[in-house]
């Protein structure tokens, strides 16, 4: 497999891809209205992206979330029949190229809380360390899960961060973004 099209989804045949991706990659308590998600979409603060490879066969997605100059890639999962091939790297590598001028970044659970996931956790932090991504020095408390911020080749504040929310949460549910701890 060479390079992956990346192509932003509107098609319902893409959307039910990532739906379903999506719901099986990711626990209940850290997915959004996939709803919700759709209507950002329309709005221009969320893109969900299919990846497809040189065939068309889809691989994976990618969903993020703009603010200002930022791009968080808010969920990212490849097809579990092509794990461990180095496709994730190959999408990565392209995602982190996507929209120039945007400072790049991404969220996941954290690897200093201890839990049963936490192998999991690790191998996760070590992919994207391995993709050139720096952690930063805080971890949040996002809708209940304690998360660290990851970034490429650049810095992301925790109000920066919070700013990203700001454009896709009501007041309402902002409460659940919460600066946690400095690291140092």
């Amino acid at each position: 497999m060479k390079r992956l099209k990346i192509e932003q989804a509107f098609a319902q045949e893409s959307l039910d891809k990532i739906y379903d991706l999506y719901m099986e990659a990711f626990p209940k308590e850290e997915r959004k209205p996939f709803e919700m998600m759709l209507q950002k979409q329309q709005e221009g603060s969320m893109a969900l992206y299919a990846l497809t490879d040189e065939q068309g066969v889809f691989v994976g997605l990618a969903i993020f979330v703009f603010g200002g100059d930022m791009a968080l890639l808010d969920y990212f999962a490849i097809e579990p029949e092509f794990r461990n091939q180095g496709v994730g790297t190959r999408a990565l590598g392209q995602l982190q190229q996507l929209f120039p001028g945007k400072r790049f970044f991404l969220e996941i659970e954290s690897t200093y809380e201890q839990c049963e996931d936490a192998p999991n956790r690790a191998r996760r932090k070590h992919f994207y360390l391995q993709n050139s991504m720096t952690p930063q020095d805080y971890l949040i408390r996002l809708f209940g899960v304690e998360m660290e911020i990851l970034t490429y080749q650049c810095q992301v504040t925790y109000e920066e961060y919070y700013s990203v929310y700001e454009g896709i949460c009501t007041p309402a549910m902002l409460h659940n973004v919460q600066f946690l701890r400095n690291l140092e």
